[in-house]
């Protein structure tokens, strides 16, 4: 089972790109990217994903808009529960610039045969695809009191808030089950460059690719589900106690 990690750029900003493959129980790093056009991000996830395989697409972006105007039934339950960590999300309607693009491309993995799982029996094979949402999983991941402020701020702020993030991925996520093993292939995280935006979208692709694993091993025993099919969902880890 493949684990596809997607930080969609919502206005053909470039997307960061993760591929996670569970072998004995870990999770391995086959491929971290970053990717520019829409074209080549999904030319990226054939080469990653063949037709024979099976796997999860998890993705930082609102696939699921039916709302004209206003926020999404998702976007208002993260400020509902994550407002006070700073983790709600902008909302997103069908009069906004981005709508298209963004449903557009869930449009194109259903295509592919990657169905919505908002509902999910743990460990089942099959193409699934979800939405997530980096800021609220890497606050319960993490048990963080607040979201990690690496994108908005001064340079040196965000800087030290990406490395925060990293050494939460390198130390804390080879711990949990499943385990992200990443002595497999340690060059794909050492040879990013140590800080910029290339940095940011490649660490939350992963995030989302281990919140896409965690929701398949797992389902709803340790993750929560923000909305529905019908009106849009987000899937969040659960902090362990």
């Amino acid at each position: 089972m493949k684990f596809i990690g997607i930080d969609l750029g919502w206005k053909s900003q470039p997307s960061g790109l993760c591929c996670l493959e569970l072998v004995d129980g870990e999770l391995y790093l086959l491929n971290l990217d970053r990717i520019e056009a829409i074209f080549d991000v999904l030319f990226w996830l054939d080469n990653w994903v063949q037709p024979q395989d099976k796997a999860i697409c998890a993705v930082d972006a609102p696939t699921i808009i039916p709302n004209f105007t206003g926020s999404r039934l998702p976007d208002k339950l993260t400020h509902k529960y994550f407002g006070r960590y700073h983790a709600g999300c902008y909302p997103a309607n069908l009069g906004l610039a981005f709508a298209d693009h963004t449903v557009g491309f869930g449009l194109e993995l259903e295509n592919r045969g990657f169905v919505h799982a908002p509902e999910i029996t743990p460990q089942k094979l099959g193409r699934y695809q979800i939405e997530v949402f980096p800021h609220p999983a890497i606050v319960e991941l993490f048990n963080l009191p607040l979201i990690l402020k690496y994108k908005k701020g001064r340079l040196l702020e965000r800087r030290l808030e990406l490395i925060k993030l990293y050494k939460y991925i390198v130390e804390v996520l080879p711990t949990f089950t499943p385990a992200l093993n990443l002595n497999s292939n340690p060059l794909l995280l050492a040879e990013i460059p140590s800080t910029g935006k290339a940095l940011e979208d490649k660490l939350d692709s992963l995030i989302c690719a281990y919140v896409g694993a965690y929701w398949w091993y797992w389902g709803k025993e340790k993750n929560i589900v923000l909305g529905d099919r019908i009106n849009g969902y987000i899937v969040i880890p659960k902090r362990e106690i």
